[in-house]
């Protein structure tokens, strides 16, 4: 991986104008998209397979006047008078009139109505009344919301204290502010500090912002097409602004390093895309993963808002890689820090007193961490209702006024449906399941109670003694659905619990039963890939349990502020309550993926001085000096970025933005300061080593850029300029029987031939798939065609061809020779049909080729006939058919293993003829392999000789 982002560093380098063009395409392009095809962000909480949506849809069809959304007006007098006389009742007469002319209201009950017992409060101050519409609020435009509204205004103009609620006017998009402008401000003040560059700490912002608004342009269109809920765009901007500012810093710190250090600012560029950027990759994989495992708890909206999310780190990753190495190419070398003092004392003093004593560190994070989540215990969760949205607002007004007259549950009823097609007695079952709920502990009332006009459908609408958020109301829905068997048993229908207030315990519940398996998922997946990439158990343990500690303690401070009050004025908290049901799992998923982002960063560097000085203790020491700078720099701009979106934040977004801070900041200065450096120092050596055979079963991924480090340690080897088509330097590589290849040393210029040769099991066929990027060495040194292997291995594929090789491509003995090259010839060109004069010109080249070893040894030529299946051909034409296929791909090199494999001796000496006849006037180099060095091809100066003996050390022969 970092080769190719060597590449890609150094291409949008050179090419500053194309990069920065294209991404500014993309952002007017999508910004037109977001224009022209965005249909506005709708809260619908939707979760198939829980009990209340699958009643909500089936009233849907049976009972469409109440599957729709509701509304209610609030009415209430002045102290001292009452909602009963003859002026309140008609202008809250005149009022409904006026709602039921309201585009999408298909009924308005009076609070007045006979059937109507709730709609006036005990104490007679207040009246209410119930509007419900035929759609679903998704559906409701401003336009009807600002006419009912309206309808209100003679009671307002005559005293009364007015104010609309309900689902209808449940907030449906997130509320941005000047505030979170200050965690970009503290951003820029962090990177100047840390730079002493403005144009270097401009970069990081510029980056992130082109990042963020092509986001949102994109999820704006996409609301066109999907439901997003108002809170994913806002936390795609969120986490899209902290990492794009972090990716980008961690790749211009490199590359001002790069300069510091004497490389020419392309140079320094491409190396620091392809070492920082390796890392950037592997931390926003991490991050994406981690939030596409939302999918987990099965809910649609909570899936969509990670995938906007990912959406987001996907599109900061991108960004880092080419827009950042475009600008420094724009920059050039006046990014070159001064020759001044590099920071580090600290840093150095710090570290060094936490390996002092690593034990004691330990037990000060573990042990204060876990005093920290002790509020966890008391995590309570809840969909969002009007009682969070913002003071003033009519939601809010209107839901602090039946609060204060009604009784919270007035603000929560819940829905009881009845399934009573089967019954004789509709009207008397839908009555007494009215009668036994109301005897219910829990029940302050019961409101409508009646069957559809059908006869085959009931509700009942129950109204809790408590609010909609309350743990008390929980459990009264999970009481009544206990109950339901009995019904059924006494009245032979089927009873459900929905609405709105149930729905969002269904979703909290749902969420709470994915916690763990999306735990399990999670500490998983972080083992697993910091094994990977750091061939070690202590170090993906390790951050495991730091992991866990922060995410403790980020529960524990959530709950202590939001439900338990404490500093809760600090941070303009109105009131505490549960938390917002997906707060859990959105922050396990971010924190994981960040707190991956600084261990990669941390361990990445200390590793590296690990390899290089084989000192456990001085590892850890120089590898924390040289990378906790940019960590905490890169903490403090994530930290300030989260805590501005939590004085004035959006409601339901404010407890995450502050669990997140909280997380950060345990995550990068407690866990890797602290606790990560003394554990490692516990440990020492063995912190940094993986048992053999779970190494050799674990894929490797070069995110440190050791490929690069390698292919610039060697990019002037053999020598400068070399146009060798191979060049291998005690290659060895050791097999579960021993050694396959025995430290294996040539040189082959382009153009000339090899042949290897030994007895069976010398590792001939090996070295050929090794030369040819398809077999991996343990040690050694090899290069094929200018590339490094194995860090160019897929390059070498591409330019060196094997023909026939048992066990790897064999040809088919059932087809002809022509449908061998036609079906060769479709590959290369990605077609389904080849045309016979593209296969007649290979045909008549095989027949060339051998014709002439014929002419040349005297003996009589038949040709080979292209109808003929391969079955049929002699191992002298099949093994030369063979080469013929593999020089359709127009290789540098062409492989022929076992070449002596003929039936007859002279047909030896014709192969080599008819080789040397494909191969004229090509610059393709032959290797080959034969059993005894006799059965070689007649001595040339461009033919070389290989021995292969496992048993002893090899020796090359270069015979003239």
């Amino acid at each position: 991986m970092s080769n190719s982002l060597y590449a890609l560093g150094r291409w949008a380098f050179r090419h500053p104008g194309r990069v920065l063009a294209s991404w500014v395409l993309v952002l007017l392009v999508t910004a037109i998209a977001a224009v022209g095809l965005g249909g506005g962000t709708k809260n619908s909480f939707e979760i198939p397979g829980t009990e209340s949506q699958e009643a909500i849809d089936s009233l849907g069809r049976t009972f469409p006047e109440l599957s729709g959304t509701s509304a209610y007006l609030v009415v209430v007098a002045d102290r001292g008078r009452t909602v009963d006389d003859a002026e309140t009742r008609r202008l809250v007469t005149d009022a409904i009139a006026g709602m039921k002319k309201v585009e999408g209201v298909t009924e308005a009950v009076s609070p007045y109505d006979e059937s109507n017992t709730i709609g006036v409060s005990p104490d007679r101050r207040a009246a209410q009344v119930q509007i419900q519409f035929d759609r679903e609020l998704t559906d409701v435009t401003p336009a009807e919301r600002d006419q009912l509204v309206d309808t209100g205004d003679a009671l307002k103009a005559a005293g009364y204290t007015t104010a609309f609620g309900g689902d209808v006017f449940t907030s449906t998009g997130p509320q941005l502010s000047i505030v979170e402008v200050i965690g970009v401000v503290v951003a820029f003040i962090v990177l100047f500090l840390m730079f002493r560059s403005l144009r270097a700490a401009v970069m990081p912002i510029v980056t992130a912002l082109l990042g963020v608004l092509v986001t949102m342009a994109i999820t704006i269109a996409l609301t066109g097409f999907i439901t997003i809920s108002a809170t994913a765009p806002l936390l795609a901007l969120m986490i899209g602004l902290a990492v794009g500012i972090d990716y980008a810093l961690f790749i211009v710190s490199r590359h001002r390093e790069q300069l510091a250090d004497g490389l020419e600012p392309e140079e320094a560029a491409a190396r620091s895309v392809a070492t920082a950027g390796s890392a950037v990759v592997f931390a926003g994989v991490t991050v994406v993963i981690a939030l596409l495992g939302l999918s987990i708890a099965r809910i649609p909206f909570l899936t969509i808002m990670g995938a906007v999310a990912a959406l987001s780190v996907v599109i900061a990753v991108a960004v880092a890689l080419t827009v950042l190495p475009a600008l420094l190419g724009r920059a050039g070398d006046k990014l070159t820090p001064g020759t001044g003092h590099r920071p580090g004392a600290f840093s150095r003093r710090w570290v060094t007193v936490m390996t002092r004593f690593p034990l004691i560190a330990i037990v000060v994070v573990v042990v204060g961490l876990a005093i920290a989540a002790v509020p966890a215990k008391d995590l309570q969760l809840a969909l969002p209702d009007n009682g969070t949205a913002p003071v003033g607002s009519t939601q809010r007004t209107a839901y602090d006024l039946v609060d204060e007259h009604f009784g919270p549950g007035y603000n929560g009823p819940l829905l009881v449906s009845i399934d009573i097609i089967s019954t004789t007695d509709p009207v008397g079952v839908v009555n007494d399941i009215a009668d036994d709920l109301r005897t219910m502990p829990g029940v302050a009332a019961i409101g409508l109670a009646t069957p559809n006009r059908t006869a085959d459908t009931g509700i009942v609408q129950v109204v809790p003694t408590t609010g909609a958020t309350d743990e008390a109301t929980a459990a009264l829905v999970r009481e009544i659905r206990d109950r339901e068997p009995q019904w059924r048993a006494e009245y032979g229908v089927p009873v459900a619990v929905t609405g709105l207030t149930a729905g969002g315990i269904d979703v909290s519940e749902r969420l709470q039963g994915a916690l763990l398996p999306f735990g399990i998922v999670v500490v998983g997946l972080s083992v697993l890939l910091l094994m990977i990439v750091f061939r070690s158990l202590v170090v993906p343990l390790k951050a495991t349990i730091g992991f866990l500690l922060s995410t403790g303690a980020s529960f524990g401070a959530v709950v202590a502020v939001f439900q338990w009050g404490w500093l809760m004025h600090a941070i303009h908290l109105e009131q505490t309550g549960p938390l917002i049901s997906f707060l859990p799992i959105i922050l396990m998923a971010v924190l994981f993926g960040l707190s991956m982002d600084y261990e990669v960063f941390l361990m990445a560097r200390m590793k590296e001085e690990y390899v290089r000085s084989g000192d456990p203790h001085r590892a850890i020491v120089d590898g924390f000096v040289g990378s906790s700078r940019v960590v905490t720099a890169a903490a403090v701009i994530m930290l300030a970025v989260f805590a501005a979106f939590v004085p004035e934040g959006d409601p339901n977004i404010k407890p995450i933005a502050f669990a997140l801070a909280v997380g950060v900041f345990v995550d990068a200065f407690l866990i890797r300061m602290l606790f990560a450096p003394a554990v490692l120092e516990i440990f020492g050596r063995r912190a940094w080593t993986l048992p053999a055979g779970l190494d050799r079963r674990l894929p490797h991924v070069d995110v440190e850029g050791e490929g690069l480090h390698r292919r610039v340690e060697l990019q002037a080897w053999p020598r400068p300029a070399s146009t060798a088509a191979i060049t291998a330097a005690s290659v060895t590589t050791q097999g579960p029987d021993g050694l396959v290849l025995n430290d294996v040393s040539v040189e082959v210029e382009a153009g000339d031939w090899l042949v290897v040769h030994g007895p069976s099991g010398a590792g001939k066929t090996a070295l050929l798939l090794t030369f040819a990027g398809r077999m991996a060495f343990d040690t050694g040194r090899l290069r094929v065609n200018g590339h490094l292997l194995p860090q160019e291995a897929s390059r070498v594929r591409h330019s060196v061809a094997l023909a026939e090789l048992t066990g790897v491509n064999d040809l088919e003995d059932n087809l002809t020779v022509d449908q061998h090259i036609a079906e060769r010839l479709s590959i290369r060109s990605f077609g389904l049909w080849v045309s016979r004069n593209r296969v007649a010109p290979i045909l008549a080249g095989l027949n060339r080729a051998l014709e002439i070893a014929h002419d040349e040894a005297g003996i009589p030529f038949e040709p080979v006939d292209g109808s003929a299946l391969v079955s049929s051909l002699s191992r002298l034409e099949r093994k030369l058919l063979g080469v013929v296929l593999a020089l359709t791909d127009a290789p540098r090199i062409v492989i022929v293993d076992d070449a002596d494999d003929l039936r007859a001796a002279e047909h030896i000496d014709l192969l080599w003829s008819a080789l040397a006849a494909l191969l004229d006037g090509r610059d393709v180099t032959l290797v080959a392999s034969v059993a005894s060095e006799s059965a070689a091809p007649p001595p040339s100066a461009r033919l070389h000789h290989l021995e292969l003996d496992t048993h002893r050390t090899l020796h090359e022969l270069m015979l003239p």
